[in-house]
């Protein structure tokens, strides 16, 4: 054990992951996925992200996505893989990160000795990830790590993102939300995605959004106004420390100090990115 702050793991992965997640909002992703025939914005999210499972239908995706509709993964799943391969479209995302990272951080900071170290404590967290009940991590554990430190860093962040994420679905299960629910109680905490991106991108239409809301009503989570309770906030800070005991361990690898210094470089990064224009202006809020 060390001397870790109970929140010190969230710091970081809030450092390491929107950087991370901006590969999949990039043009050059896009692009990529487009070059092989996947010219659809959900079928190309659904095969990039899910491609390491496997040629997979549209249960095992919804299964490990969480908060999409199931109707619209079964849209375009398992029809995305005669397009292209999951090998291909791994290749294409890989690609995408490269050309989008180099865009975002520019040459000086791709070859920086910073970066490096960056790619080499997040490696060393990522050790410490266990594979049992999550699979979108363990599907991801079986890739081999990129020989540039650039790449080496998202992929390492891709496995503490997706890490992370399959111990928050257990949490969101012993919370009793379900996908929906999940969501708009996460956008009445002012941190989640905005309700026009979700609806736009997630499969639920409007009237799924307000039954989703009474039914977070009808459990004393959320006001008239759509705003959560005493109740609603205390649940929503509840899962979300058990999700940080659930991923403790990568952190743990690293010690205060590495974590700490992680979570600097990581920031770093974040800021850069955010100024060259990596991530959508109306991404986050309530409205």
């Amino acid at each position: 054990m060390t001397s870790l702050h109970p929140r010190a793991g969230r710091r970081c992965h809030n450092a390491l992951n929107p950087l991370h997640s901006t590969v999949y909002f990039s043009p050059d992703f896009t692009e990529e996925l487009g070059r092989l025939g996947i010219e659809d914005a959900s079928a190309a999210y659904f095969a990039g992200r899910g491609a390491a499972l496997g040629a997979v239908g549209p249960g095992t995706v919804t299964a490990a996505f969480y908060n999409f509709n199931h109707e619209l993964v079964a849209k375009h799943l398992p029809a995305v893989w005669d397009i292209a391969s999951p090998e291909a479209v791994l290749g294409a995302r890989l690609r995408a990160a490269d050309t989008t990272l180099r865009r975002l951080l520019g040459d000086d900071v791709i070859a920086s000795p910073d970066l490096a170290e960056a790619a080499e404590l997040a490696l060393r967290a990522a050790e410490a990830c266990t594979r049992h009940a999550r699979p979108l991590y363990a599907a991801h554990a079986d890739l081999p790590v990129p020989a540039e430190p650039h790449l080496a860093y998202w992929h390492a962040t891709t496995l503490l993102r997706e890490h992370r994420g399959d111990g928050h679905l257990a949490a969101l299960l012993a919370s009793g939300l379900d996908p929906l629910e999940a969501l708009v109680s996460h956008t009445a905490t002012g941190k989640g995605m905005a309700p026009r991106w979700i609806l736009a991108t997630r499969g639920w239409g409007r009237a799924d959004w307000e039954a989703a809301q009474d039914r977070l009503r009808e459990r004393g989570l959320l006001d008239a106004e759509g705003e959560l309770t005493e109740a609603g906030t205390a649940l929503r800070s509840e899962l979300e420390d058990l999700t940080d005991r659930l991923d403790r361990a990568p952190y743990e690898r690293l010690g205060a100090q590495g974590v700490e210094r992680l979570t600097e470089l990581g920031h770093g990064f974040l800021m850069t990115a955010a100024v060259a224009g990596a991530f959508p202006p109306d991404l986050i809020g309530k409205d």
